[in-house]
């Protein structure tokens, strides 16, 4: 296995983003497939880790799709615009407040959110808004230059597509493909909420349509991994493959206390 510090970093810090878990998820990867699909892409952890050309990635998540997409053209203006960015709570609530127009400038505002916003996550209320309070980080450097341009490489040779997990498992996925799967989790509580990075909400039945083309993805002979909650309605869902329970941390709790709790890991092979 290839040293994780040697690796692609993900851009953003992502709720439910699965560096913690990369011990855990490399030592599951195929030996040999064909081309590596993500469509719940977030903060792209293992995809980052993989840094394999000819990937595809997807989200419904536009600011984050825009994101990848520009880094994939010029790394180098969106670092040079980010320079001159300031660390402040009034200057992080007056881009907070306002979408750019430039596709580029809604990129550098995406990066200084996520890397200056309470506990950095990725957030927006029922209307789409970014809603996370500033962090007061003072000595947070949200400009991590190196990997910002080793990034732009592996983009430039990715597929990188704004549509749901449906049509891009439908479109690509194709024999011997390896897919990771990474959907919303399904709250393990009433007081959970781990999805909320779209103003779309992932229900029990988005859950059940997801497992079930599981199945029929399965059926073309794709590695399959996917990520979810312990939650007894998940496992049953996945019932008939391999689940496997994991310790994680929770990074969306404000207690640190409750930031603890149990991923499974679903495979078909």
């Amino acid at each position: 296995m290839k040293s994780l510090d040697n690796n692609l970093k993900p851009v953003l810090k992502w709720a439910g983003g699965k560096t913690q878990l990369l011990s855990v998820l490399t030592k599951k990867i195929p030996k040999k497939y064909n081309k590596f699909i993500e469509p719940f892409i977030g903060g792209g952890a293992l995809f980052f880790y993989l840094n394999r050309p000819n990937s595809i990635i997807a989200d419904t998540n536009g600011e984050l799709i825009n994101l990848y997409t520009q880094l994939s053209k010029n790394s180098k203006k969106i670092i040079t615009k980010l320079k001159e960015y300031k660390n402040t709570k009034d200057f992080f609530y007056e881009i907070r407040k306002k979408i750019p127009n430039s596709n580029i400038d809604r990129a550098c505002r995406t990066i200084f959110l996520n890397k200056t916003c309470f506990n950095g996550l990725y957030r927006v209320n029922k209307n789409g808004e970014f809603n996370v309070p500033y962090g007061n980080n003072k000595t947070s450097n949200f400009i991590d230059e190196e990997n910002l341009k080793l990034v732009e490489k592996l983009l430039k040779k990715t597929k990188i597509v704004h549509n749901s997990y449906e049509y891009v498992l439908n479109k690509y996925a194709e024999k011997n493909d390896f897919i990771f799967l990474d959907p919303p989790y399904y709250p393990v509580s009433k007081y959970s909420d781990f999805k909320r990075y779209t103003k779309e909400q992932f229900s029990l039945n988005d859950q059940i349509k997801l497992s079930k083309i599981f199945y029929q993805i399965d059926k073309k002979n794709c590695y399959l991994i996917l990520t979810n909650s312990e939650a007894k309605e998940i496992i049953n869902l996945y019932k008939d493959y391999k689940i496997e329970l994991f310790n994680t941390k929770r990074n969306i709790n404000s207690i640190g206390s409750k930031r603890t709790g149990k991923d499974i890991i679903v495979t078909n092979y």
